[in-house]
């Protein structure tokens, strides 16, 4: 039988980071609001050696005013 696994880029770098996030939800549970749990995913990340970069800033201009914004990776 033919599976969409198959088709997978990066298969196994996918199912260690949706373990991760399941892991995080059921440690920390549901109805928090969101940036703990992000934070809480880079420390699983950190324990777990999995390289990543936590929303770096980056500038954007809006009607000539300049903004600070989130770039999530």
């Amino acid at each position: 039988m033919h599976t969409n696994d198959d088709k997978l880029l990066y298969k196994d770098e996918v199912f260690q980071i949706v373990r991760r996030a399941i892991e995080v939800l059921n440690t920390l549970g549901h109805g928090i609001v969101e940036k703990p749990y992000e934070n809480a995913l880079a420390v699983e990340f950190r324990i777990r050696e999995i390289p990543f970069r936590q929303q770096p800033v980056f500038d954007v201009l809006y009607k000539g005013n300049k903004l600070a914004c989130l770039f999530l990776i």
